[in-house]
């Protein structure tokens, strides 16, 4: 009757249970499970040692599939998500026991990787070292999200694969070998940056151990009359976590912010720099205290006026106080400044002589050559190596469906010097690829 009156209530009553935690639950064996991760001995030691020598030399070539590897072997979430297990069972000496496992696998891992990038002949930070330098709050909740998965996975009488799948979302490993680049390149940026990733990861899987350790309702340890001391361990254990979390929310927000201003000046470069006789041959954008985009430009030159109206423009694209800086005469050096000529001339030239001559002799050559599939017209360079000199050239480059004939190719280069009036002219004949 309860379900024909109220259905919201009976769909709850039927959804419920599907979130149980506690129906396959395996107190016992989870126990077990947990103790033995606090051993750091043996083949638990050598597994390490090798895991961190995999993950080093997947940084250091930028292999991410050598990286995961090393994750699904390392043995370091054992002692985490015992320390998180400890305190949520109130368990003290335990959480020693597991602090101090933890403690001494930091430390062979960072020696082992830094005796590893002091080795190695590649001393270049590769992408994916570079990713683990600069945590931030998402790093964090991948943890707890990861950690939660792991400690519901491990309590679980049927494991499955999800426990895997955790120590390569959660990347312990990563960071670890990462500080001992760090390390070995006298580099204290990645080093911190990276060891303070790992102490994120870590205290987060610890957090989400703890959380749902206490909603199955594991055992407790009976500290008797030392309730007080008890509390006095959680709320450190609190006002830590929150400590370590300030750092890595402002990371957050200062990427978001980063992101947003790169987002701005692409927006501000296509539509107030690029112009139908301009193009942008490189760029850099630098998002800090004093923001600054640096262009170097090809093609029709912006005046002062204009760049003084340009750089007004910058509030609005949220870009207030952007230092703009265009380069349009490269004059470090002679050579420098003759490669810039010689492409802003070739370029200017493309763009005139295809604006204006490509369309109309291409249909027009169509006409007389019904063989002729495409073409294009390019005003350019040619190095005479003979002289040591540049000269001007007109290059005519053509797909056919069949090769033109000698008379053909004559008639074809009388043709283009009289529609664009000029007399060196280079043809380019070639078969068109079938399609």
């Amino acid at each position: 009757m309860a379900s024909k009156e109220y259905p919201i209530i009976s769909f709850f009553q039927w959804l419920t249970p599907r979130f149980h935690l506690l129906d396959d639950l395996d107190k016992p064996g989870t126990i077990e499970s947990i103790q033995k991760g606090a051993e750091l001995v043996g083949s638990n030691l050598w597994t390490l040692i090798f895991a961190i020598l995999i993950a080093s030399i997947g940084l250091n070539v930028n292999s991410t599939a050598v990286i995961i590897g090393a994750m699904l072997i390392s043995p370091l979430m054992g002692p985490i998500v015992g320390i998180g297990f400890a305190a949520a069972t109130n368990d003290f000496n335990q959480l020693k026991r597991f602090l101090r496992t933890l403690t001494i696998a930091t430390i062979v891992s960072v020696t082992t990787s830094f005796i590893y990038f002091s080795l190695s002949p590649i001393s270049e930070a590769q992408s994916e070292l570079l990713a683990r330098t600069t945590p931030t709050i998402y790093d964090a909740l991948i943890a707890l999200f990861g950690g939660a998965t792991g400690i519901i996975a491990n309590t679980r009488k049927e494991k499955g694969t999800a426990i895997a799948g955790v120590a390569i979302a959660t990347a312990l490993m990563p960071p670890l070998c990462t500080a001992g680049f760090g390390l070995s390149q006298g580099n204290w940026q990645y080093f911190f940056g990276a060891i303070y990733l790992y102490l994120i990861n870590s205290i987060f899987i610890a957090i989400a151990t703890f959380i749902f350790v206490r909603y199955m309702e594991f055992p407790k340890v009976d500290w008797g009359l030392y309730k007080e001391k008890e509390a006095k361990v959680k709320l450190y254990l609190a006002i830590f976590s929150f400590i370590v979390i300030i750092p890595s929310i402002f990371t957050a927000y200062q990427i978001v912010r980063s992101s947003f201003f790169k987002g701005k000046a692409e927006e501000f470069i296509r539509k107030e720099i690029i112009t139908d006789g301009r193009r942008v041959l490189e760029k850099n954008i630098v998002y800090g205290r004093t923001p600054k985009v640096e262009i170097t430009l090809l093609g029709t030159k912006i005046d002062p006026t204009q760049e003084e109206e340009i750089k007004n423009k910058l509030k609005y694209y949220s870009m207030e106080g952007t230092e703009l800086v265009l380069h349009q005469d490269l004059s470090t050096t002679g050579l420098d400044k003759l490669k810039f000529e010689i492409l802003s001339e070739i370029y200017q030239n493309q763009m005139d002589l295809g604006k204006l001559n490509t369309e109309t002799i291409a249909k027009e050559l169509r006409i007389f050559f019904p063989n002729l599939v495409s073409a294009s017209f390019a005003k350019t360079k040619k190095f005479d190596m003979s002289e040591n000199l540049y000269r001007d050239t007109n290059l005519f480059d053509s797909e056919w469906k069949k090769l033109p004939t000698k008379d053909e190719l004559e008639k074809l280069e009388a043709y283009i010097q009289l529609r664009s009036g000029e007399k060196e002219i280079e043809l380019i004949t070639r078969l068109a690829k079938e399609r």
